[in-house]
């Protein structure tokens, strides 16, 4: 056999180790044997394995094989390993960044971002002349979390033995802030709340800072937050008017409820966030929002004027024995209301859910009723101004009058009087003004009671106004022209009332109440309330003649013949003009008026010569007059206020007005 050539298999360098191991042994073999047969001696070798150089080729590879096979199987299940990890790792992050990436967001802003809320100052109240009826000063309401701090407690107390006892610690805590609060609550009522289920209660509100800082140094489990606290210097003073608010700072009755956006002002805001140790992290601060506090709201009222006139409004109530009384003092020609009052006033600055016994709300303007005789205004007013009659002329009046299906009487039994048109108002006779209404007629009669502002809101911007009720003409029945000249069948309130004085008193024109003067910013710009335009009613000199005739029911004689209805209402020195009234009531078990039920109204004008102020007054069913003496007159509240009026603003006594009025002929 041809030996292969060398360089047709594999070389030394590639056989490694065992091959070489191998070719060495052989040679020995060989050598041995060489040396046998030198010696002569016949040495029996065993054949020799014969391998072909395709088995030397071969024989490594195999063997190698068998190993790297063994190596790919753990490579390929150490990957499968590794793909499977990787795998659900890709899964796990997929959930968290997809799925509930949202959530995961939200609750993690949620730990870190704050929002720091600016509380805006709510802008003062004042009166004309810039007296503070209503303001806000800083105060601190204290709180507490029973359930969350008694838990805490309790852990601590677990943790550590030396820790503070619970119950302990809430005594001390009771103590502590009741101490300071000058026991007001006590520690006792104080220890009920600490000891509650609940997760959040108040222990106290309206805290001065400075002695809020110092309880929460002191148990710091106490918390403390903005609560400002709103002052009414004046106590009731006016709080018909003005109202009051909620322990939230939001307006709940009067101007305070109406006016609430104007007062309230815009909250500021700061967001930041904030670290795990509740450390804020800098440069974090951001959408940034300055609060804007509240406008100064500016009334016409005087509150001088107001002390006096809730002063005497509750002093007629007293004496009389009605069951309420409201007065409404207007400026004579701006229809600007100066005062305003009722009796039995709650007070804004105690808690008003404990004043149920009080009158909360303004029945000037929201409690209608029928007039009675000062309702006679408008028959005076349309005669004159549809030249249907004149002051001096003489009508025969007798006691009763027809009317449809109805007949009508005087309020005193008399035959037939020869009554001047000034007497008929002076001696307030019903059968009289039906005489002179039937010479203007129901439809004229209807068109001025509207231009009087009968049946329709003032606009004067006090919450819950009334517009009182006129029927429609159209509705009318028979009768319907039998009562309404005389003040029955329809109804207004006080304000109303008092508006149609104020026309008369402004030489025919109406000027519609207001009791917002003006706003003024936090910047201090001042924003004047626009004046309402003026509804011509009767002409200027109607308007002075009704003033004249008017003057004849305050008038005073000792023989009563040419007297008025309402002469207490007379001040020395001052023309006066004025209208009682008196109504029935009606009685709701039978929709018919009750027999000894009554309204009591007065409306005047001081002075009547040259009009300052206009005063209107009603009574709710007296059973004296509103100075105690006999009768159920208001008059003698009108003389004390206006009387009073005319002095502390030195008004000009009035000129000799002449001769009496002559209300009866002789």
């Amino acid at each position: 056999m041809r030996r292969a050539a060398r360089g047709s298999g594999p070389t030394r360098r590639d056989e490694g180790p065992a091959a070489a191991g191998k070719r060495k042994t052989r040679r020995a073999a060989t050598a041995k044997a060489g040396k046998a047969a030198k010696a002569g001696k016949e040495t029996k070798v065993a054949p020799a394995t014969e391998h072909s150089a395709r088995e030397r080729r071969t024989r490594p590879v195999a063997e190698l094989g068998v190993r790297s096979a063994s190596f790919v199987f753990r490579h390929r299940v150490g990957n499968a390993v590794i793909f499977l990890v990787l795998a659900l790792s890709a899964a796990q992050l997929f959930s968290l960044q997809v799925p509930r990436a949202s959530g995961l967001r939200a609750e993690a802003a949620g730990q870190l971002k704050v929002t720091d809320v600016q509380q805006a100052l709510r802008g003062d109240i004042i009166d004309r002349t810039g007296d503070k009826l209503a303001f806000t000063i800083e105060a601190r309401a204290l709180s507490f979390q029973p359930a969350k701090i008694r838990k805490q407690l309790a852990e601590a107390k677990k943790k550590d033995p030396s820790a503070p006892d619970p119950e302990l610690r809430l005594q001390e805590i009771a103590k502590e802030v009741s101490q300071r609060l000058g026991n007001k609550p006590d520690a006792a009522a104080l220890l009920k709340k600490l000891r509650s289920d609940e997760t959040f209660v108040y222990l106290a509100r309206a805290v001065d800072p400075a002695v809020a800082e110092v309880i929460t140094e002191k148990c710091p489990e106490v918390g403390s937050e903005r609560q400002d606290l709103r002052q009414y210097p004046g106590g009731s003073l006016a709080a018909n008017i003005i109202g009051g608010i909620d322990w939230d700072g939001h307006g709940l009755l009067g101007l305070e409820d109406s006016m609430d956006a104007v007062l309230a002002g815009t909250d500021g805001s700061i967001t930041y966030d904030r670290g795990s140790d509740g450390v804020v992290i800098p440069g974090s601060y951001r959408n940034r929002h300055r609060a804007v506090n509240g406008s100064t709201v500016q009334l016409t009222i005087d509150d001088d004027i107001q002390f006096y006139v809730q002063q005497q409004v509750q002093q007629a109530k007293n004496l009389s024995g009605a069951h309420d009384v409201t007065a409404v003092v207007l400026d004579a020609h701006s229809g600007e209301v100066l005062a305003m009052a009722g009796d039995n006033t709650f007070d804004p600055s105690q808690d008003i859910g404990r004043q149920e016994d009080r009158e909360l709300g303004n029945r000037a303007v929201s409690s209608p009723f029928e007039p009675g005789s000062v309702n006679k205004i408008v028959t005076a007013a349309s005669v004159l101004e549809y030249g249907l009659g004149h002051p001096d002329e003489v009508l025969q009046v007798p006691g009763s009058i027809n009317i449809a299906d109805v007949t009508v009487r005087d309020a005193w039994e008399h035959g037939v009087v020869p009554y001047t048109m000034t007497g008929i108002f002076g001696k307030s006779s019903n059968v009289g003004t039906l005489m002179l209404a039937q010479r203007v007629g129901p439809e004229r009669w209807f068109d001025m009671v509207e231009k009087f502002g009968l049946g329709q809101r003032t606009g004067v911007a006090l919450p819950g106004e009334s517009a009182g009720l006129v029927p429609p003409v159209d509705q009318w029945s028979g009768s319907s022209f039998a009562n309404l000249p005389i003040g029955q069948g329809l109804s207004m309130t006080l304000l109303q009332m008092a508006g149609m004085y104020q026309a008369i008193a402004n030489d025919g024109l109406r000027i519609p109440p207001r009791i917002i003067k003006a706003t003024i910013g936090p910047d201090g710009a001042r924003a004047e309330e626009p004046r309402p335009e003026g509804i011509r009613v009767v002409s200027e000199q109607t308007a002075a003649t009704v003033r004249n005739m008017l003057r004849s029911v305050v008038q005073r004689d000792p023989t009563g013949v040419q007297q008025g209805t309402g002469w207490q209402a007379a001040v020395d020195g001052y023309q006066i003009a004025g209208k009682t009234g008196t109504a029935q009531q009606i009685n709701p078990a039978c929709g018919c008026y009750y027999d000894d039920v009554y309204w009591i109204t007065f409306a005047g004008i001081a002075p009547a010569d040259n009009p300052r102020y206009v005063i209107g007054l009603m009574m709710n069913n007296p059973h004296r007059a509103a100075d105690g003496s006999p009768g159920t007159s208001a008059a003698p509240l009108f003389h004390n206020i206006a009387g009073w009026l005319l002095q502390r603003h030195n008004v000009p006594l009035s000129p000799d007005p002449g001769p009496p009025l002559v209300l009866q002929a002789m």
